[in-house]
């Protein structure tokens, strides 16, 4: 009898040892060892800065490295797809939803399924996009570039960060009848040093890459890529303002988990983003680049993409174009 009853608590405990594996107390484990952020923007992007802020912050609370890879190119999949095809729990996604929004309409194939493979974990920041020109043109205005790139047809050279700013740079280009040349760009940062250089003569992109340029006088920010002013810049209209509501683009930054990780994980995780997102000196360093803190977990991630979903398929109308 002592025999069986032994081997009854032994089969109870192994029970509730596997039950508890999968319940939130198994969340407090994480990590046991190194978590990879993959971005898929390089260094000095709005969205690099926020990581490497935030991700030291994480390190010091978890007592494991956290480590940034930037993993810019082929419009955001290569990052995606190495996030993906990691196959690992210890393997987050930190992206704006610029980088992935576009892709059901401009992919012919793609590798990934949004809802299914990226699970949302936190998200962090409203990226300020702007508008802007190199500061040798006259150019001061959103209508001051339209006319000019009217009158010299083929003259104009236009970008926009990869993924959905890009893709609506091209909806614009379509809807005032322009005739420009779109010049696609691997890594935002390099774009905004062509066109400090009068490589190229209009980009949208975050602010943050902009800010050292207007600051050494080689660039000029004639519009912010949103309904409303930004605070950094508060003489420079919004493009709604200055009268042209089509090229505003809402991109949210965000944390992603595998489809695998448990939502009380994520959620774990999730928070211990939003506290480190709410320290006064990351609020006030993020601040400065030009994004806005806007924390939430899981759900208000979900919600926010499904808003921008909607959003980008307007675009997509807009450039006749119907997913793919």
């Amino acid at each position: 009898m002592n025999k069986f009853r032994a081997l009854a608590c032994g089969l109870i405990a192994a029970s509730v040892s596997t039950f508890a594996m999968h319940t939130p107390a198994a969340a407090q484990e994480w990590p046991q060892r190194s978590v990879r952020l993959i971005l898929p923007f390089g260094a000095g992007s709005a969205t690099d800065i926020a990581a490497r802020l935030i991700g030291d912050k994480l390190s010091a609370k978890w007592d494991k490295p956290v480590i940034v890879e930037n993993r810019p190119g082929g419009d955001g999949l290569v990052a995606i797809n190495a996030f993906v095809t990691a196959n690992d729990d210890h393997v987050l996604l930190y992206a704006s939803s610029a980088s992935f929004l576009a892709h059901p309409y401009t992919q012919d194939k793609l590798t990934y399924n949004l809802e299914r493979d990226l699970a949302p974990i936190a998200q962090v920041t409203d990226t300020v996009l702007s508008i802007s020109v190199p500061a040798t043109t006259d150019i001061k205005t959103i209508a001051d570039f339209v006319k000019a790139a009217k009158a010299s047809p083929e003259k104009y050279n236009t970008a926009g960060a990869a993924g959905l700013p890009q893709f609506t740079v091209e909806a614009f280009v379509k809807d005032q009848g322009l005739t420009t040349t779109n010049v696609p760009y691997r890594d935002v940062v390099q774009a905004a040093r062509d066109l400090a250089e009068g490589r190229i003569q209009f980009l949208l992109s975050s602010m943050a890459v902009m800010v050292p340029h207007v600051q050494s006088g080689k660039a000029r920010i004639i519009a912010i890529g949103s309904s409303q002013r930004s605070p950094l810049y508060k003489d420079v209209p919004s493009v709604v303002e200055a009268g042209f509501p089509g090229l505003v683009v809402e991109t949210t930054a965000g944390f992603y988990g595998p489809s695998s990780m448990p939502l009380a994980l994520r959620k774990r995780i999730g928070n211990d983003v939003i506290e480190a997102a709410k320290d006064p000196t990351i609020v006030s360093r993020i601040s400065a680049t030009g994004q806005d803190m806007r924390p939430g977990g899981p759900d208000d991630l979900t919600a926010t993409i499904k808003k921008q979903t909607a959003n980008t398929a307007k675009v997509a109308k807009i450039l006749g174009m119907a997913k793919k």
